[in-house]
C-alpha cells in the first residue's frame, strides 16, 4: 500500500511565511499612515464648523481681528475637542487645531492644523497649511 502526501514541506511553509513578512513590511506602514490621516480628519471637521461663524463676523464687522475664541458669539478653544482633537482656537480669524498629545498617531501628536481667511472680492477662501503636522497626512486639499 503505498502512503499518500498528507501535509506540507518545509520549504513550502518557509516561502509562505517569508511572502506573509513580506506583505507585512508594506501593509503595516501604509495602515499606519492611514489611520494618522483619518485622525487629522477630525480636526479639519472640527475647524469646518468655525469658519462659518468666523465668516460672519467678518461681514458684520469688516475685520477677522475680532474674531476670537470666546469673543461674538464663538466658543472657547477648550470647548471645541474630539477623540482625538484636543481644542480648536481662533485668533484674529485664523483657526488652528492641536491634536491630543497621546491617543493618537505618533506621527500627528501635538501637532496643528491652521486655516487662514483670505478675502478675495468680497469671499473668504480658507488657506490650509500643515502647521506642525506633515503634508503626507493632510488632506488632498491642504497640499
Amino acid at each position: 500500500m503505498k502512503k499518500t502526501q498528507q501535509g506540507f514541506t518545509l520549504i513550502e511553509l518557509m516561502i509562505v511565511v517569508a511572502i506573509i513578512g513580506i506583505l507585512a513590511a508594506i501593509a503595516i506602514p501604509a495602515y499606519q499612515d492611514y489611520v494618522a490621516r483619518s485622525q487629522v480628519t477630525e480636526a479639519v471637521s472640527l475647524s469646518s464648523g468655525l469658519k462659518t461663524s468666523v465668516a460672519e463676523i467678518y461681514t458684520s464687522e469688516g475685520t477677522f481681528t475680532p474674531a476670537d475664541s470666546g469673543n461674538l458669539g464663538l466658543p472657547a478653544s477648550a470647548d471645541i475637542s474630539g477623540e482625538y482633537v484636543n481644542n480648536v482656537a481662533v485668533a484674529d480669524g485664523v483657526i488652528t487645531a492641536t491634536m491630543e498629545n497621546s491617543g493618537v498617531a505618533e506621527a500627528i501628536q501635538g501637532g496643528t492644523l491652521v486655516f487662514s481667511p483670505i478675502t478675495n472680492a468680497g469671499s473668504i477662501e480658507w488657506s490650509c497649511n500643515g502647521g506642525t503636522i506633515g503634508d503626507e497626512y493632510l488632506p488632498s486639499r491642504c497640499r
